[in-house]
C-alpha cells in the first residue's frame, strides 16, 4: 500500500474503509450492479445480512485506478471488514460456502441482519 498522505484517492479508500465496518468496492451500486462478479458479492452479502457501503467505481477513473493499487489486487470487486481487505469475488464466494466470510463478520463484531449464521 502507498503512503495514503500523498494520494488524494487512497486517503479516501482508507477513510471509507475506517468509517464503515464493511466496504464493497464495486462496478455499480448494490441495488444495481454493473458485472456479474460486483452481482455475486452484493448477493452474498445479503444473504448472510451483513450491512454493507456500497462504492460505485465507474463513477471515477482514479477511484477505479487507486483501489487496485491501494491493496495491490488487480480486480474489482473489493471487500473489506473492519478496515481489512478480504477479497475479491472468488474469495468472497469461496469464504461464504466454507463458512468463513460469516465467521470473520461474527470475529470483527459485524451484527448479521437477517442472514443465515
Amino acid at each position: 500500500m502507498t503512503d495514503a498522505a500523498d494520494n488524494p484517492v487512497h486517503a479516501f479508500i482508507a477513510r471509507t474503509i475506517t468509517e464503515h465496518p464493511v466496504v464493497l468496492f464495486m462496478k455499480g451500486v448494490p441495488d444495481q450492479p454493473r458485472c456479474g462478479f460486483s452481482s455475486l458479492a452484493v448477493q452474498i452479502l445479503d444473504h448472510v445480512g451483513a450491512p454493507f457501503v456500497g462504492v460505485d467505481v465507474l463513477q471515477d477513473e482514479a477511484l477505479r485506478e487507486g483501489i487496485k493499487s491501494f491493496t495491490d489486487w488487480p480486480t474489482i470487486p473489493q471487500l473489506y471488514v473492519k478496515g481489512e481487505f478480504v477479497g475479491g469475488s472468488d474469495i468472497v464466494r469461496e469464504m461464504f460456502q466454507s463458512g468463513e466470510l460469516q465467521a470473520l463478520m461474527a470475529e470483527k463484531g459485524v451484527a448479521l441482519d437477517g442472514g443465515e449464521a
